[in-house]
């Protein structure tokens, strides 16, 4: 099944109230189908309380969490939050979660930044009682990090099945991801605990294949339900996206080539920003792509050509 293209938007760095407000009613003005918010403990706003003042600012435009870092909290209060929004927003919550990968944000707070491979086990169980208290029965759970006893989670979301998001990098936690998610982001690998050029290794398009082999694998007969996300990193509108590409493939830890055809940098002509997003799906099944906020009005013009097609 072809998913129709959406974007997104992401706020990550934005802690003015009133720019964050006007971003989220310009992104809805330009067509955009979803606010972005990422879960860090540096220069940003809180995403739950910024969403829900987002969601009392717009009117139709979604609004995901991208992602909830499962290690900030427990996944009883992630439950009884994201409902709280899906009921204030009408609707409109994508829950987005994610097993932690800044190691900054760890140390600062004094939270343990144990291997990803625990992390991501962790996750798991933050899952399974998520969407068990988003439903409809109680929820006992005993698990290797998590007891919940006969907890009914109240209040219950406005939508039957809030659009779950997981989203990684390495086999592991795409593999949760296809198990588990409605959605499914594509990222870099950030298993160094920061975002530098050894994460550009894991963005080419050689890469992604692997990636969405492992996705394929572990969806099954789930696949065709699945959409499929990128974060685009580095997005601009210029008539010489081969100079550009010269200029920032290697801070990115890519080749000029892996640079312009990787899902996460996005540069060129307006119609050709048009044309590698729709190869992307072609190849890859991506349909839902995220912009940062710095590019919501470069990339308009693609995204009114393609949003919803």
């Amino acid at each position: 099944m072809t998913n129709p293209f959406r974007f997104s938007v992401t706020a990550g760095g934005i802690t003015n109230v009133t720019e964050f407000l006007e971003l989220a009613r310009k992104a809805e003005d330009l067509g955009y189908s979803t606010l972005t918010i990422p879960d860090h403990l540096d220069g940003q706003l809180a995403p739950i309380p910024a969403l829900t003042a987002a969601a009392m600012a717009t009117t139709s435009l979604r609004l995901l969490t991208l992602v909830l870092a499962n290690d900030y909290r427990h996944p009883v209060m992630t439950a009884k939050e994201a409902a709280t929004l899906d009921l204030v927003s009408d609707g409109r919550l994508e829950l987005g979660l994610g097993a932690g990968w800044m190691k900054s944000d760890y140390d600062e707070a004094g939270i343990d930044y144990d291997k990803p491979s625990v992390r991501i086990r962790r996750l798991g169980e933050a899952v399974t009682i998520v969407k068990g208290l988003l439903g409809d029965d109680p929820v006992d759970f005993d698990g290797e990090f998590y007891n919940v006893s006969s907890m009914n989670g109240l209040p219950k979301p406005k939508q039957s099945q809030i659009p779950l998001m997981l989203a990684g990098g390495k086999e592991k936690i795409l593999t949760l991801a296809a198990s588990e998610a409605d959605i499914v982001g594509i990222n870099p690998g950030l298993t160094a605990g920061v975002i530098d050029e050894r994460a550009g290794a894991t963005a080419t398009p050689n890469a992604t294949d692997q990636k969405l082999e492992w996705i394929k694998a572990a969806a099954g007969s789930r696949m065709n339900d699945i959409e499929l996300q990128t974060r685009v990193h580095m997005a601009a509108i210029v008539d010489n996206r081969e100079e550009l590409a010269e200029s920032i493939g290697p801070a990115l830890g890519l080749s000029a080539q892996d640079a312009l055809d990787s899902p996460h940098a996005l540069m060129g002509t307006v119609d050709q920003c048009i044309e590698q997003v729709q190869q992307w799906r072609e190849r890859w099944g991506i349909s839902y792509v995220g912009f940062s906020h710095d590019a919501v009005g470069q990339m308009a013009p693609v995204v009114e050509a393609l949003a919803g097609t």
